[in-house]
């Protein structure tokens, strides 16, 4: 990007009251760069190329416009996606992939769609970066698969590392075991990790993950239920938080989903750093008996109809939602931001009624709770903001942050909130706890 295309990107957010951090302009930039200039649109008039950027939510008449007006030659940016008023634009569109929250200078969720993977698939194949593709198989499984895995990378001239392991069981690899073999590659290293099972069959170099230069890239089955099959590691302080956060849950919890607990190392991580996450699409997870099986860039030994992927029914719809839209629901911290001085005590902040409120509202109160944290914490180490739609979801929230111990204050959107607010309601229980100890 040239210092003019920027300039003129920096005059157009700054118009359109957009705040990003550091992780989501560098993701604009490369969107720019791939597909060309940026405006603020709504409904475009048969665009050819271009980026899009949506501050308020279509639904509706308004979305279907939209989507008809659309090709393969732009580009969709939501930059305040944790929105629920965004999801359903979202569901008709493809989606590339998102960039968590970046504290106060950047305190949105920023999203990433279009019209279908072409653009991007072919251009992959330019790649300069090619990943070491990972696997692993239990003590008791069968060579064979690691052997034509092997052969296969061997043609594409992909560096790789296929390892048998040993497990507690003979058949079958557990999520604590799959996490750490990860933890042990990434420390061996320097080249992003692609993971792929070893009965995978690769028809082609799978080098797009590596070409977009993420955090992290995934395939969530289902469009929600998350799947550590096929996954890409980069080579970033982000990612290997996020992997460390797989390993310490999958060590904590060794008999649940390995899908379950990467979503939740996910959800953590997601809050906490900018995790530039890509979702990879079919065609890197195909299975057997899938219509497009055949032009798939990797095939698992599995067939379309496996429960393996999804065993939880009981898997909670308000996850099932916001993973649909690719972004954290609201039993998870949407961010969480942390003092320079430590201290023990922490602090919950639930945004109620989101859906039911304006956009713009809604952002400008998440704008105004993080930019007063980061101006005055008020003593509070640990400020944990969750956004709720719902009364249930609220509910929720406080139980998590009860449970956790932390001061709870719940707001609407468009609340005023000062510099002084957190600082103010650190007095406020000073007081109290003087008149307790002090009746």
């Amino acid at each position: 990007m040239t210092d003019g295309t920027r300039g003129n990107l920096d005059r157009l957010l700054l118009t359109g009251g957009v705040r990003l951090g550091r992780a989501q302009r560098d993701r604009l930039d490369w969107l720019v760069g791939e597909y060309g200039a940026p405006t603020f649109d709504n409904v475009p008039d048969m665009r050819r190329n271009g980026v899009i950027i949506l501050k308020e939510p279509l639904s509706g008449a308004a979305a279907e416009l939209f989507y008809r007006s659309l090709t393969p030659g732009c580009a969709v940016v939501i930059p305040r996606s944790e929105n629920p008023g965004f999801d359903f634009l979202k569901s008709k569109l493809t989606e590339f992939g998102t960039v968590g929250p970046c504290g106060a200078e950047g305190p949105h969720e920023m999203w990433w769609g279009g019209i279908g993977w072409s653009k991007f698939l072919s251009a992959a194949n330019a790649s300069s970066v090619r990943p070491r593709i990972v696997s692993c198989y239990p003590r008791g499984g069968d060579a064979t698969a690691a052997a034509a895995l092997r052969h296969l990378l061997e043609r594409f001239e992909l560096a790789c590392h296929i390892e048998q392991i040993p497990t507690e069981f003979n058949d079958r690899i557990l999520c604590f075991e799959k996490a750490e073999f990860m933890v042990r590659m990434w420390n061996k290293y320097r080249e992003p990790l692609l993971y792929v099972e070893t009965g995978a069959t690769l028809r082609e170099a799978p080098l797009l993950p590596s070409y977009l230069g993420c955090d992290v890239a995934l395939h969530k089955w289902n469009r929600w239920e998350m799947s550590t099959r096929t996954l890409y590691l980069g080579r970033t302080h982000r990612t290997e938080a996020l992997l460390h956060t797989w390993q310490q849950l999958a060590a904590s919890y060794p008999a649940i989903w390995e899908g379950y607990l990467l979503d939740q190392a996910w959800s953590l991580t997601s809050s906490q750093v900018p995790l530039d996450t890509v979702w990879l699409p079919r065609s890197y997870h195909a299975l057997k008996g899938d219509l497009g099986a055949m032009r798939a860039t990797i095939l698992h030994d599995q067939q379309t109809t496996t429960l393996e992927l999804g065993p939880d029914p009981a898997f909670a719809s308000i996850v099932r939602t916001a993973r649909r839209a690719g972004r954290t629901g609201a039993r998870d911290a949407f961010m969480v931001m942390t003092a320079k001085a430590e201290t023990g005590n922490g602090i919950a902040v639930i945004l109620r009624d989101i859906s039911a409120s304006d956009a713009g509202a809604v952002a400008a109160t998440v704008e105004a709770v993080t930019g007063a944290y980061a101006a005055d914490c008020g003593g509070y180490g640990r400020l944990e903001l969750s956004l709720c739609a719902w009364q249930d979801d609220v509910g929720a929230a406080r139980d998590a942050a009860a449970l956790a111990r932390y001061r709870i204050l719940e707001i609407a959107p468009g609340q005023h909130i000062a510099n002084d607010f957190f600082a103010s309601h650190a007095a406020d229980d000073a007081v109290m706890t003087a008149r307790q100890l002090f009746p």
